[in-house]
């Protein structure tokens, strides 16, 4: 456990040395404020608009965040060939991906935590009233999915060359499941055979990362979810995760160190 930890703690602070966090952030909260400055007709409805924004650009900056840094771990230490006296500590493969996934993982908690803060700041000066317990679970479902997707570049960065190409791969693969995963049953439905079949078992495959989008609740100022299907959904994250992350390591026993 010291090795996982202490490999964790390294990726942690890999991340906030890299300008990647603070630009996405500094870049978020000056096209919030800019939006926010603006008032159209006098139309205070208009909050919602700016909260959906900003949760869309805090999605899209975390996802940015959690695959590219996932995606060069093993590779960046295979290029600089530190995995050979980090592997010789011992440091066996197992802990490795564990270690890089907790860093990998962690960083991006505290980054959501950072993101989300200005989030209600930004809507608690407008609305005057933060509904914490839809916050505590968008921010928790949100990190949870970002496991999953970590765990899910990390696969990936054994598996694909270089990490160029398995951040792109990624990207289309988690983008795919977010605004069609959800669909497939019912585009199945239409079809007969082999095909609709073969999406049938697709749809229930993959891991649904849409469940885990509280937007509409957050934007909406809807009632929290029921606390069941709530643990339910963080249930089936580690579970995806830790399917991932096994899959990750059973490649990485089989693959050579050598560049």
């Amino acid at each position: 456990m010291n090795n996982i930890l202490a490999l964790a703690g390294v990726v942690i602070k890999e991340l906030y040395r890299r300008k990647d966090f603070y630009v996405l952030f500094v870049l978020t909260a000056m096209i919030t404020l800019m939006l926010g400055s603006v008032n159209i007709f006098s139309d205070q409805t208009i909050v919602r608009y700016l909260k959906d924004v900003c949760l869309l650009l805090i999605w899209i900056s975390s996802l940015v965040i959690a695959i590219t840094t996932a995606a060069r771990q093993i590779p960046a230490e295979r290029e600089s060939r530190t995995i050979f006296p980090l592997l010789a500590k011992p440091v066996s493969r197992g802990e490795l991906i564990v270690g890089k996934f907790l860093g990998c993982w962690l960083a991006c908690g505290i980054a959501l935590l950072v993101f989300y803060f200005f989030f209600g700041v930004i809507t608690a000066s407008r609305e005057h009233a933060w509904p914490w317990a839809i916050y505590l679970q968008a921010v928790w479902l949100h990190w949870i999915c970002l496991g999953i997707i970590v765990a899910m570049s990390l696969l990936g960065s054994i598996i694909f060359a270089a990490p160029s190409s398995n951040s792109t791969i990624c990207f289309v693969v988690v983008l795919g499941i977010l605004f069609a995963g959800g669909h497939l049953n019912r585009v199945a439905l239409g079809m007969h055979g082999a095909r609709g079949a073969v999406l049938y078992a697709l749809y229930y495959l993959i891991p649904h990362l849409e469940w885990y989008d509280l937007r509409e609740l957050v934007v909406h100022d809807w009632n929290s979810i029921a606390w069941l299907p709530w643990i339910g959904a963080t249930i089936y994250g580690l579970l995806y995760a830790g399917f991932f992350l096994a899959a990750a390591w059973l490649a990485f026993r089989r693959r050579g160190l050598t560049l």
